[in-house]
């Protein structure tokens, strides 16, 4: 099948995991094209089955801000038709699904029909999409997609308690491709990060309010206080500049690497013996997922999609949106038995792996399918 993708080309996890889809899909045999702004971070390469082709928005003075949404129509519209592209798969409600429902419309006056899935991953819907600027748009979108898919139950329940939406959301979760983490690492490195005695704890995120940076902080300076440790923290945002300042309050600065945006997230991981997570909101928690299939285990909040990734006890640990206390415990708990700490790291693996490619992405093609199928049916009745 010849699939649009559309989604953000950023290192955020809707991002990550449209890209990630999109590659899968390629290995399956499918025909891939990314639609959006710039390559996606990352589309590691373009082959005969996977074309990335770019969104251009002119600048014009009479536009205050520039109508991406526009543009991003017009070029899906450009790029069915040139390539014969039979279904869209658009990642965030706004603007892609708006943008998509356009480029459909537009189509249809043409005589070509084509069916577009809508794929929510959660900012645009818990904190964009539920602005009342923005909510008919977001609603009118969701309805007017073909199939709906939510990469958790918890965002499912949201999005039906937020907005009236009418089409029926499927639940697919995000995924992780175990057999492209496996053993990449014969040698992590980990003396250029730590001294040998010395216990790695890790986060990565963009660094939003959302993310709670501080309680990573708190939570690691009250771990290092009976674990020798170091924090490392992978990627950029509003919140970086305040953590370093609290970790120079705390007097913590020279055990924390800030290490900026990076492609080497599987290497640092390789080296961690713990993933901090204490979000004020996930939708589903990729950056846990990230850490589990690399045998990490995960303290994290206990919100969102986090418990369906997460098992308290197991891969490691939930606690109530701004525990710090009981979070640093948890550490603490894990570290400080080697035994145990081996044990948490085999079991994370092992909750890994039921997010495997090769189970989700098929539920992708089922969906593709069907769609497909009803279109096809609709205009053959």
């Amino acid at each position: 099948m010849k699939i649009g993708i559309v989604c953000y080309p950023t290192f955020g996890g809707s991002g990550v995991v449209a890209t990630e889809l999109g590659m899968g899909l390629a290995k399956r045999g499918h025909e891939i094209h990314f639609i959006t702004y710039k390559q996606p971070v990352r589309l590691e390469q373009l082959s005969k089955s996977i074309h990335y082709h770019e969104v251009n928005v002119p600048e014009y003075p009479l536009f205050h801000y520039q109508p991406y949404e526009l543009a991003l129509s017009s070029k899906l519209v450009d790029m069915v038709r040139l390539h014969k592209i039979e279904l869209l798969h658009v990642h965030y409600a706004i603007p892609h699904a708006y943008a998509g429902y356009m480029a459909k419309k537009m189509l249809q006056e043409e005589g070509i029909h084509i069916p577009m899935v809508t794929t929510l991953h959660g900012t645009d819907i818990t904190l964009v999409g539920n602005h009342p600027f923005y909510k008919p748009a977001v609603t009118f979108s969701i309805n007017k997609s073909d199939y709906v898919t939510s990469v958790s139950q918890s965002l499912k329940d949201d999005t039906l308690r937020l907005f009236d939406v009418k089409t029926p959301i499927e639940v697919v979760p995000n995924f992780i491709d175990a057999k492209k983490e496996k053993n990449q690492f014969t040698d992590c490195q980990r003396e250029l990060m730590a001294e040998d005695d010395e216990k790695i704890i890790t986060h990565i995120s963009n660094f939003r309010k959302v993310k709670r940076v501080d309680d990573v902080v708190k939570i690691f300076y009250k771990t290092q206080q009976t674990i020798n440790s170091k924090l490392i923290m992978v990627g950029e945002g509003p919140e970086v500049q305040p953590a370093k300042k609290l970790a120079h309050e705390l007097g913590i600065s020279d055990n924390i690497m800030f290490l900026g945006e990076s492609n080497d997230i599987d290497k640092i991981l390789c080296f961690s013996d713990l993933f901090l997570l204490p979000s004020e909101k996930e939708s589903f928690g990729l950056a846990a997922l990230e850490a589990m299939v690399n045998g990490v285990p995960v303290i994290s909040s206990n919100t969102g999609g986090l418990p369906e990734v997460n098992k308290e006890g197991f891969s490691g640990y939930l606690s109530e949106v701004g525990n710090v206390e009981e979070m640093a415990k948890n550490a603490i708990h894990i570290l400080s038995d080697d035994h145990r700490l081996q044990q948490f790291k085999l079991n994370a693996k092992k909750m890994a792996l039921k997010f495997d490619t090769d189970t989700v992405i098929p539920q992708y093609e089922e969906i593709y399918n069907r769609a497909a199928s009803n279109l096809n049916a609709k205009f053959t009745d």
